[in-house]
């Protein structure tokens, strides 16, 4: 039998050439992208990607380094805006693998739409468990980590400020498995250094990341009989207030309409939900409040299952919290029963923390059960896509309790 642990620990040969090229022939002529395989030197290894998705997998890591593409009017991103393909590894006790990598990349999608203020996004297999602003770099990663504390061990953590010495001996209280920042303020190093195996990762441009706001790139699928499919990156438009449509919808000639539009902390709460949202596998639902994602439901196949499953993490993990925060273990841990008894309680008072918070989704509902699921946990405010037949449902719900709804008028699936 395959000696599994030692199996992770493997650094994969790779037959990848040190450069890629890839090419596109149409209107404009051929038109090529050059590549360059990145590595890096650890322990006097210099190697590239430690190996794929799984070890044993043969993987390489490639940033452009010349040319571009013009594809129906848009072009795509220019060689030396690098971010992820191009990482300063200031520590590490392995090389990174594709995971470490494209978690980060994950990151940064979501994190380059809130760079007017200190946040934090957690990754785990490329999907973010928990997303927040703060006051401060070490705010914002407290509040994401205690979202879910349990999914974010082993996780990505990527921060839009420089990491002091706060938000460093936070992040050595769990297990990670990289953090990436734009810098680190003297004396991290040394608190980051009691933790060998994290990848520590410097990326300068997250200071701009806003540039990369409507920024497209080709994105391609690789299929099972050698195919590709590229397609551009998908791109929010509704990133502002205004662009958010008041629910409304026309049923067998009846109009129906919302009736309270959102206050503005609601509009707040709803912009960051469906910009967090770009960054989740769909089919997704999540719930967000105060700036801080409470609920995050990815990668299910029915809407209003998505949305209970999201509604079921918040009441886990905020069981969880509790429990952390007052006997320091967690709730699946914790043996005295009426300990266990009080955190139920709190929990089942607060609605897993739901109560107040905002629903989105990034597809619209296809019928009025899946908004029910937040109405009954007490969301204040909802924000879909729309374009349902039966929007008139969704709208009803809510406005039988007095729950707010706009329309984004555009769909956010990743798959």
């Amino acid at each position: 039998m395959q000696d599994l642990k030692a199996a992770y620990k493997t650094i994969m040969d790779d037959h990848f050439p040190e450069t890629m090229e890839i090419s596109f022939s149409g209107r404009n002529g051929k038109q090529t992208l050059i590549y360059e395989k990145a590595s890096w030197v650890i322990d006097g290894v210099r190697k590239g990607l430690r190996y794929g998705e799984n070890p044993g997998q043969e993987a390489a890591l490639y940033k452009l380094i010349n040319g571009n593409i013009t594809l129906g009017g848009v072009t795509s991103i220019m060689p030396g805006k690098y971010l992820a393909s191009d990482i300063e590894l200031l520590q590490s006790g392995k090389h990174p693998g594709k995971i470490n990598i494209t978690d980060i990349d994950n990151a940064l999608n979501i994190l380059r739409y809130f760079s007017d203020t200190p946040c934090t996004v957690i990754v785990k297999h490329n999907d973010p468990c928990g997303v927040a602003r703060g006051n401060s770099p070490s705010e914002s990663y407290h509040k994401a980590l205690m979202a879910d504390r349990i999914a974010a061990f082993g996780g990505a953590i990527a921060i839009n400020r420089e990491v002091d010495k706060e938000t460093a001996e936070r992040i050595c209280e769990s297990y990670s498995e990289v953090i990436a920042a734009p810098s680190y303020a003297p004396g991290v190093a040394e608190i980051f250094a009691q933790k060998k195996n994290l990848r520590v990762m410097q990326i300068s441009a997250i200071e701009n990341l806003g540039a990369f706001i409507g920024r497209r790139f080709i994105d391609f699928k690789s299929l099972i009989d050698g195919g590709v499919i590229a397609q551009w990156s998908y791109s929010p438009s509704a990133t502002t207030r205004d662009k958010l449509i008041p629910a409304q919808s026309t049923y067998k000639g009846t109009e129906y309409r919302i009736n309270r539009p959102p206050t503005d902390s609601e509009y707040d709460d709803l912009l960051f939900g469906w910009l967090v949202e770009s960054g989740i596998t769909s089919n997704s639902v999540i719930y967000v409040k105060d700036g801080v994602t409470v609920g995050i439901g990815t990668g299910e196949q029915d809407r209003v299952g998505v949305a209970e499953i999201a509604r079921n993490k918040a009441y886990r993990k905020l069981a969880d919290r509790i429990c952390w925060e007052k006997h320091t273990t967690s709730y699946a841990l914790l043996n005295d029963t009426d300990a266990r008894a009080a955190i139920d309680a709190e929990v089942a008072e607060k609605k897993g923390g739901l109560t107040g918070s905002c629903m989105i989704s990034d597809a619209f509902f296809p019928f009025r059960d899946g908004v029910d699921v937040g109405i009954r946990e007490g969301v204040s405010a909802i924000l879909q896509p729309g374009g349902s037949l039966r929007d008139f449902e969704s709208i009803e719900a809510c406005n039988e309790a007095d729950v707010a709804m706009v329309f984004t008028g555009e769909r956010s699936f990743k798959h």
